[in-house]
């Protein structure tokens, strides 16, 4: 073999066959991002005609109630009872043709659909056009808040670096650098939060500085950086608003018959006109979006609760029930249209866009760093180490990795070199106390340093001054040590402010205290909150297929053996499963079908029940 061929002959034997630049695969991914977007929007619109043809006849009766009760007092013109009337002339002629089949002009067709469809179709674009404004004037504040997160220390090495680090990435993809905040948690992870890149954060686990190498440290932050520079903030920020709007929606629908509905409806409205105090209002828009993400499931709400059949009944609950009944009927249609239509359409397309964005992110890392092996390594690392970022499941889908649902007990049982620090933590506060005390504490005595914490503990939260400065001291020196384990000690601030009333420090106390009580608890299934609930879908690919297109682009990850048995295996279940599932959905479409005509039709004998009872007092 001549030397001229022996260069290619290696190339061809230890070099992908499928290999690929990062520019292939950022087209790639960005061409599979426009077709996958336009699947999000078919979904949209298959999730909304439902919607609309329930919210549409809603409308139309506490339209109705509304002018009946004015036209008590205030007649109303034959004109207004003609419009209307000719207005359901249109509707009808629109139902009699998708039920019916009965033949209708084009014009009379168009004005009915357009009659059943429009007035739900902007309600809903008005609602998610609110929550867009109204979100992004909250900005990324509820979110860091949420996040406990911090600004860095000055006196570490490692967090200075850090922003160094961002700089140099920012500048090489040629956007503003992000503010960067640290949170001191167990779990080593990262996120970019923001709704665009001008008010972008950096979001780092104090433990990833110290558990990933400088090379993977690049590439995890330009990973995030390649993120930002891809407009992926604004496609999470659309998302996110849409199933918020979606419980929005709910919560409407429910204002008239619960309190809870309507506690939600003035939160907004108090956040949207800044009624709320200035210390408080990140804190108000992060737990209104955790309600409104909550309302898209099936779970248990006001009007649930005031039908709810194992109370003890009455002549006048009956009645009431009774003449309520339609909107029962309309509010469970439309939780049932939503929790189908997100799990089954909209929810997996909007997984499989924001896996194309994680990829397109990685081949971004790949162009700033020129590096694969960095981010590549520090994938594995990360999915192989604990991940778990408290209060950070709602935000999942924004960090680099998944975070498991829980931490796997390390706040519970801390390994010995956490035992050791605490103990020594603890023994250095109480040597400011008096020298007596710190005898009486040592290091190797774990199990006694946990029984006079807690004793120490309950005492500050009832206002002892000795025991919140026992607890100030023991915050102070765990910070040098470890400042995760740190930032489970309450804040003696905290303490001060919620004294005197300060509802933001009670709500990160109790807070604090609920993740404690949360720690002691084995969890056992994943957590039901943020994006992740919405769909059967992860929003993360697996990290072995990432690892396999940076593998393609240049970088040695182990991959490990193929396992073409589960293939197989999972294609035999596919095709013994398929028939079934489509049997299942088709089930499903037609319950909603069933459930929308039930609920158009007891809205229309409510309407008419109720506008002839208005009618009789209106000439009494």
């Amino acid at each position: 073999m001549s030397e001229s061929t022996h260069p290619a002959t290696l190339e061809q034997r230890f070099v992908p066959r499928d290999r690929q630049s990062f520019f292939d695969a950022q087209r790639r991914n960005r061409r599979a991002t426009w077709r996958l977007s336009v699947l999000c929007l078919l979904a949209v619109v298959i999730m909304g005609i439902p919607l609309a043809l329930i919210v549409t006849p809603f409308l139309y009766a506490v339209s109705l109630l509304v002018a009946d009760i004015v036209n008590l007092f205030f007649p109303l013109s034959p004109a207004f009872w003609q419009q209307a009337s000719e207005v359901a002339r249109f509707g009808f002629v629109a139902l009699h043709w998708l039920l019916n089949h009965q033949p209708a002009a084009p014009r009379a067709l168009a004005i009915g659909a357009a009659v059943m469809l429009l007035p739900g179709a902007v309600l809903s674009i008005l609602l998610w056009l609110g929550m867009n404004g109204l979100f992004k004037h909250a900005g990324v504040g509820g979110a860091l808040l949420a996040l406990k997160a911090r600004e860095p220390n000055p006196g570490d090495l490692k967090e200075l670096q850090l922003n160094d680090v961002i700089q140099e990435m920012a500048i090489a993809a040629g956007l503003p650098a992000p503010r960067v905040m640290l949170i001191d948690a167990a779990g080593a992870n990262a996120a970019a939060i923001g709704t665009s890149p001008a008010d972008a954060r950096i979001v780092v686990s104090r433990r990833l500085l110290d558990d990933l190498s400088r090379d993977e440290m690049e590439g995890a932050l330009a990973h995030l950086i390649g993120s930002i520079g891809n407009g992926d903030l604004r496609i999470a920020f659309r998302v996110t608003s849409i199933f918020e709007t979606c419980g929005l929606l709910v919560a409407v629908i429910n204002s008239p018959f619960g309190s809870q509905s309507r506690r939600t409806l003035w939160r907004i409205i108090r956040y949207g006109i800044g009624g709320s105090r200035k210390g408080d209002s990140t804190q108000e828009a992060a737990a209104v979006a955790e309600i409104l993400a909550r309302g898209v499931g099936m779970d248990t709400d006001d009007i649930d609760r005031m039908f709810d059949t194992t109370r003890k009944k009455s002549i006048l609950r009956s009645i009431r029930d009774f003449l309520l009944f339609p909107i029962f009927f309309t509010n469970t249609a439309i939780k049932l249209s939503l929790w189908f239509f997100s799990g089954a359409i909209l929810g997996p397309s909007v997984a499989l866009l924001w896996r194309t964005r994680k990829y397109l992110a990685d081949a971004s890392a790949v162009q700033l760093t020129r590096n694969p092996d960095g981010l590549a390594s520090a994938l594995q690392k990360l999915s192989a180490d604990a991940n778990f970022i408290p209060a950070g499941n709602w935000a999942s889908h924004l960090f680099i990795i998944n975070p498991s649902t829980s931490d796997g007990g390390s706040s519970a049982r801390p390994d010995q070199r956490q035992q050791e620090i605490l103990a020594q933590a603890w023994a250095a506060s109480a040597q400011t106390e008096d020298a007596g005390s710190a005898a009486r504490t040592r290091p190797a005595d774990f199990a006694a340093t946990v029984r006079e914490f807690s004793a120490v503990q309950r005492a500050a939260f009832s206002g002892d001054a000795k025991a919140i400065a026992r607890l100030d001291a023991a915050r102070q020196a765990l910070s040098a040590l470890d400042p995760a384990l740190a930032a489970q000690i309450p804040n003696v601030a905290d303490l001060a402010a919620a004294r005197q009333g300060d509802r933001a420090a009670i709500g990160r106390l109790r807070g604090l205290r609920q993740q404690e009580a949360g720690d002691r608890k084995p969890q056992n299934g994943p957590d039901e909150s943020g994006m992740s609930s919405i769909t059967f879908l992860a929003f993360h690919p697996p990290v072995k297929r990432r690892l396999k297109r940076l593998d393609r682009m240049g970088a040695h990850a182990d991959l490990g053996a193929a396992d073409h048995k589960l293939w197989i295996v999972a294609a035999v279940f596919s095709l013994i499963f398929a028939p079934f599932f489509v049997a299942l959905v088709a089930l499903f479409l037609l319950l909603i079908a069933i459930m929308i005509l039930s609920s158009l039709t007891f809205l229309l004998i409510w309407m008419a029940f109720i506008h002839e009872i208005f009618g009789f007092f209106a000439h009494h």
